[in-house]
């Protein structure tokens, strides 16, 4: 069974329903979702539906042929109409924060475009200009440091990116930002925050003079091909010499961004005891970016696998508390995973507020609302919960199409409201 039309009069409990009425014309969050109240039957009926829709796929419970009630309240505990009339205020309460929400978003994506056309711009001057270009990292690593390390903690929002061609600035960003998001976990020092941000920022900025050949290569490289792009690490280090007002401890970390934990990194070799405080931090946050980003696409691994994979198969070369600090941070289904919820339902993760990581933002599948639209969940507000991730290219076209699930997976920082 897939869906049937049946009378309200015929719903029950367990049953996964579609309202055939416009969003604006009933009081519930949602056109289709799981029926586990009683009191979402009394209101559905009270809406004199001539039938509702009933997906066999994702109910509990499926139609029977004969006529079958829900159970009646003998004395309901609060009237219909009232129940109704309390539900359509929560409605409008919430769409006026999914409004502002929104609006939020649009702010972050445009300070997250202004920060990636800084990034550009400073790893230009580094050499003409170094002066210029370490002030202008100062500043953008300032704002960053600022938001984060606000009393209200932050929102880590997922990016939308479109230019392929500029991974260089995208990883730079992506690695400064959850570096910092990470630090504020550890408990680091506000100062220790702009040597690492600093650092993460230019980590990579001696791929510059890497053959683009080998760079965008879509095949395995040949072990002189694979020496030659290890060198980037000491290339970057040359170039943030032309800086000397830069801390040494930035262009150390940017060296061992490499390394790991049980020495089997490069370009040393270093183990733990021998890295610089700050390092396992930026060797963890460059590990997980890398594994969603590698230089051959069809290895990319989505967020959560990412996680999964950091977790369970590169433990002895992490930090073991920071990795689990990171994992804490990001929530075991990071944002831009796309993820099945306990109603059956389809979403994708947009946000993970830090002070509430149980409960991320999640844009959620409705074939009858238009995409722009698209309902915006709050699992707790949703008495929803979410059972696993899913590949996107699992998802049938429409689906795929609607929560557009990122190429790339980058994040941005916003202030988390009070």
């Amino acid at each position: 069974m897939s869906r049937v039309k049946i009378h309200p009069d015929m719903l029950q409990l367990g049953m996964y329903v579609r309202l055939p009425s416009g969003w604006m014309k009933h009081p519930f969050m949602r056109n289709s979702f799981l029926l586990t109240k009683t009191e979402q039957i009394r209101i559905i009926r009270s809406l004199k539906l001539p039938f509702v829709i009933i997906d066999g796929s994702k109910s509990q419970v499926q139609p029977t042929p004969e006529f079958t009630a829900a159970p009646a309240e003998e004395e309901p505990a609060q009237p219909v109409d009232a129940l109704r009339e309390e539900m359509e205020d929560e409605k409008k309460q919430r769409i006026e924060e999914l409004k502002k929400f929104r609006r939020s978003l649009q702010k972050t994506e445009k300070a997250y475009g202004q920060s990636l056309s800084q990034v550009r711009s400073l790893m230009n001057k580094l050499s003409s200009r170094p002066l210029q270009a370490i002030e202008e990292s100062n500043a953008l690593v300032g704002n960053l440091v600022e938001t984060i390390l606000s009393e209200n903690g932050a929102i880590l929002h997922l990016m939308n990116t479109d230019n392929q061609q500029e991974d260089l600035y995208y990883h730079s960003l992506n690695v400064c930002v959850l570096a910092l998001m990470l630090a504020k976990q550890c408990g680091i020092s506000k100062a220790e925050c702009m040597i690492l941000g600093q650092a993460a920022l230019f980590h990579d900025i001696g791929k510059q003079k890497i053959p683009s050949q080998i760079l965008r290569k879509p095949t395995a490289l040949t072990k002189p091909e694979a020496n030659m792009l290890k060198m980037h690490s000491q290339y970057t280090v040359q170039l943030l010499e032309h800086a000397p007002q830069l801390e040494k401890a930035i262009l150390t970390l940017a060296l061992q961004h490499h390394e790991y934990m049980d020495g089997s990194g490069y370009p040393k070799g270093l183990k733990q005891q021998d890295l610089h405080p700050l390092a396992p931090l930026l060797i963890l946050v460059n590990s997980y970016d890398s594994l969603c980003h590698p230089r051959e696409p069809e290895n990319a691994r989505i967020p959560y696998s990412a996680l999964s994979y950091m977790f369970k198969s590169m433990r002895s070369k992490l930090p073991e508390k920071e990795l689990k600090l990171f994992v804490k941070l990001l929530g075991i289904y990071p944002p831009g995973t796309v993820v099945q919820l306990s109603d059956k339902s389809i979403g994708l993760v947009m946000s993970v507020n830090t002070n509430d990581l149980l409960h991320p933002s999640i844009i959620v599948y409705d074939e009858n609302i238009p995409r722009t639209e698209a309902p915006l969940l709050d699992l707790k507000d949703n008495n929803l919960k979410i059972v696993k991730a899913i590949k996107p290219s699992q998802l049938p076209q429409p689906v795929y199409e609607y929560l557009n699930p990122r190429l790339r997976v980058s994040y941005y920082v916003d202030k988390a409201p009070m």
